[in-house]
């Protein structure tokens, strides 16, 4: 694992250890962008070598809610888990794939090429700074093909960390509270979920006057059977860049929402910093790959 001199002195000396000066307390701020550099070891043993890579991205949604609601959702959330489960939380990360919205305002799209090798950049630096365990966790619904493959390539070459997807997953007991106050059946990017999430976390930036400004239905422009995938699917549905009804949206089933959220991340981490066997298989990987060279 690559660390900076000075982690790698401190835990040289000991003071990582469960008695250790450092392990006692961790710093007082997650964001990597808050920390000090005195607070650098502190934070590398509170989070157990953990970083957290929230991704948004920069894109419409709708007429009502704010270009940057992805990057938001997940800033907040993983400020929100890092109270309760210490992990250092990477700075506002918003490249990733957005090409079905270059139609609209506001969306900030990089060239595929510029995305990959920014994100494994990212990792490999996230790396080099002391961090074994890079946890993404997304906002954007156009990125989890992207992630996943990305992380699978994490094994085309040997790599001393590794990257996890954090996806929440509903319980019978939240998907139960769920419908009970969830109203709208055509419900995705800006629609009701969405954005009574925002309105929980940022009610600031909702214009909710302006929910009813567009149609958010989808359109069904294209005939093509749900066997196959072409990359215009969503524009020919939904050309506003707008699905669902965010009118309908509430700040209790926001609430709901990022509690749920929160609470799963929570759990993850504590599972990811506990975590000794993905390196360790990892290792026992490569060196096998190596072997049949």
């Amino acid at each position: 694992m690559k660390v900076l001199f000075l982690a790698a002195l401190f835990a040289g000396a000991g003071l990582f250890a469960g008695t250790g000066l450092f392990a006692q307390q961790p710093p007082q701020h997650s964001r990597w962008d808050e920390l000090t550099a005195s607070d650098w070891p502190r934070a590398l043993a509170a989070s157990s070598h953990t970083c957290i890579l929230p991704i948004g991205i920069l894109e419409k949604h709708g007429p009502h809610a704010p270009i940057g609601a992805d990057l938001i959702q997940v800033r907040e959330w993983a400020a929100r888990a890092t109270k309760k489960e210490y992990a250092v939380v990477f700075p506002d990360y918003f490249y990733g794939q957005i090409n079905e919205a270059k139609h609209v305002p506001g969306s900030f799209a990089l060239p595929e090429r510029v995305c990959w090798d920014l994100l494994e950049a990212t990792c490999d630096e996230i790396a080099r700074n002391g961090f074994d365990k890079i946890v993404i966790i997304n906002g954007h619904g156009g990125n989890p093909q992207m992630i996943r493959y990305f992380i699978q390539t994490r094994l085309e070459k040997r790599r001393n960390y590794a990257v996890y997807f954090f996806e929440p997953r509903e319980d019978s007991v939240y998907q139960r509270q769920f419908d009970a106050m969830h109203k709208t059946t055509v419900d995705g990017h800006a629609g009701e979920e969405e954005t009574s999430t925002l309105l929980y976390l940022r009610p600031d930036l909702v214009e909710m006057d302006s929910a009813t400004n567009e149609s958010g239905a989808n359109q069904h422009r294209l005939n093509l059977p749900a066997t196959v995938y072409t990359a215009i699917w969503w524009y020919a549905a939904f050309p506003n860049h707008y699905a669902g009804e965010g009118a309908k949206a509430t700040r209790a089933e926001g609430q709901l929402i990022t509690e749920h959220f929160v609470g799963q991340l929570v759990n993850a981490l504590k599972a990811i910093k506990a975590d000794t066997k993905t390196l360790e298989l990892q290792k026992e990987y490569f060196d096998k790959v190596s072997e049949n060279k």
